[in-house]
This record gives C-alpha cells, sequence and structure tokens, in this order.
C-alpha cells in the first residue's frame, strides 16, 4: 500500500493515477471528504486527515509500504515557517509511529540553503526533521513550477508578459505532472538511506524563452516586461496576499534572481519530459 498526501492538487493526484494505472494498492489522504468518492471509484482507499492531526495521520499511513508527502500551501498563515516546521513535526511523528519504512518528500530547489529562499526555507527545515526520521527518504527538490506562469498569463491579450524575474537569465523549470511521475516511480523503486533527487524540465528557460513560447501559442508577438523585484510584494498584496507571504515570494524571486536558490549540486538530476510549448496551451485556453 501506497500512501499518497495531496491527491487533490497537481503532483499528488499524478503519484496516485500513476501507481493506480500500475495496479498498486494506494491510499489518497483528503482534507475534504467531497472528493473521496471519485478516487474510490478509481480504485484508491480513502482516508481523511489533516496534515495538523497527527492520530489521523497516523491511521491513514497505517500498514504502507511508502508515502509520499508534501507541505501544502496555507496562505492564511502569518507564521509561514513556524507552521510549516510544526506540520513538518507531525508528519514525521505519524510516519513514524505507523512504521512507514520509505518516504518520498517534495522539497525545492535551494532547499541547502539557510537564508535567502523565502518559503523554501520550510521546506529545508522539513529535510531537517526527516533526515532525522527513522524511514528511508528521498528529497524530490523540484525546479521552479513552469505552472507558476499561468499568474503572469492575464496579460497576454494586451501583447505584455509581465516578470519579476531577471528577463534573459535562464532558471530550471519543472511540470508539476513531471514531479507526480517522478515520485510514483520513487515510490515504487522503494528507498534506503537519505538521499536527494533534483527534477528539472528538459531545459532551462529565460522569461524571453516563456514570451517566445507564448507568441508561437497565440500567434501574436509578446513583449517580456521586467518589472521591480520591490514592486511584487506590494502587488501580491494588492492582489489580496498577506504580507507575510508577499514578503516571501518577493524573497524568493530575489534569490532566483540572485543565485541564491540554485541546485546544490552533487546529487542525481532527473529532467522530466514536459517542456513549456506542451504545458503552457491549457494555461492559454488552447
Amino acid at each position: 500500500m501506497f500512501v499518497v498526501l495531496g491527491a487533490s492538487g497537481h503532483t499528488g493526484k499524478v503519484v496516485a493515477q500513476t501507481l493506480l494505472r500500475q495496479k498498486k494498492k494506494v491510499r489518497v489522504v483528503l482534507h475534504d471528504a467531497a472528493k473521496g468518492k471519485a478516487w474510490g471509484e478509481a480504485g484508491a482507499d480513502v482516508a481523511i486527515a489533516d496534515v495538523d492531526d497527527g492520530a489521523a495521520l497516523e491511521g491513514a499511513f497505517s500498514g504502507a509500504e511508502g508515502a509520499y508527502l508534501l507541505l501544502p500551501p496555507n496562505f492564511s498563515s502569518n507564521h509561514v515557517r513556524l507552521d510549516n516546521n510544526r506540520r513538518a513535526q507531525t508528519m514525521a511523528h505519524a510516519i513514524e509511529a505507523a512504521g512507514v519504512p520509505h518516504v518520498v518528500l517534495l522539497s525545492s530547489v535551494g532547499a541547502q540553503q539557510s537564508e535567502g529562499t523565502g518559503p523554501v526555507l520550510a521546506l529545508r527545515d522539513a529535510e531537517e526533521r526527516f533526515s532525522r526520521a527513522r524511514a528511508a527518504v528521498t528529497f524530490i527538490r523540484a525546479a521552479y513550477f513552469m505552472e507558476n506562469w499561468g499568474r503572469s498569463l492575464s496579460a497576454v491579450g494586451a501583447g505584455v508578459l509581465p516578470t519579476f524575474l531577471t528577463v534573459d537569465k535562464a532558471i530550471p523549470l519543472v511540470a508539476t505532472r513531471d514531479i507526480g511521475t517522478a515520485a510514483a516511480r520513487l515510490l515504487s523503486e522503494g528507498g534506503s538511506g537519505k538521499r536527494v533527487i533534483e527534477l528539472a524540465g528538459p531545459r532551462e528557460y529565460t522569461p524571453r524563452d516563456v514570451a517566445a513560447a507564448v507568441e508561437r501559442i497565440v500567434g501574436r508577438p509578446i513583449d517580456v516586461q521586467q518589472v521591480p523585484e520591490e514592486a511584487m510584494a506590494p502587488a501580491l498584496m494588492d492582489a489580496g496576499m498577506n504580507a507575510e507571504w508577499a514578503r516571501l515570494f518577493q524573497e524568493l524571486t530575489h534569490g532566483l534572481n540572485a543565485d541564491v536558490v540554485v541546485w546544490e549540486g552533487g546529487h542525481p538530476l532527473w529532467r522530466g519530459a514536459t517542456d513549456l510549448e506542451t504545458l503552457l496551451p491549457p494555461l492559454l485556453g488552447k
């Protein structure tokens, strides 16, 4: 039995679907019971538990040979690192109490850094906690999500692609579907000890590359426009995000621009198959 957290999200859904197609036994852990019917019909066992509920998680993890874990963002939190550390501790205790032998934890590029990475610092903390766990643990340090570009596509109708990233700086991107596929593979293979897998897409992309891909899809010129980093937090707060999350995302963006959020190196680098030209059309309604 493989247990999958976040099955109603982008990566967990792919993990569970992939394992089910391989005829593996799967238990999905959901926060919302209403979403369980479809998973039950697909052949999965369903457990209802919150990531803050250690007793419920222990029950959900019972009998598992492997588990896929992640820290789902809580955008109402004003103490993001503290709250995520508590959730990671709760998950780790539940994994240990249930005797799960192998965990695949979704982490991020830059998780080895001790500062300057915004929300990734919580994943550094989670890695440190699970590094002390009795279970074998595989950390997937995923690149910047390709889907994050969806936030900038609303301006494409005006012929513009705004970005806070440096226009001609290439960074690794990865599609969330490739994260899910990699996690399912790692669960199926099992694990021993503690290891890191760095995961990116087929190649690195600059924002100008993204604009060029959008141009090819929509069939008209797209002007990439770099917005000053310091404008990011105010813009996010104007859109309704709280000040803590806005600050963290601005710090993450600066970290990407300043080569703080980078690969550690010395670990296997896996590359997913999904490129931007494949991923962007649905985001653009094409």
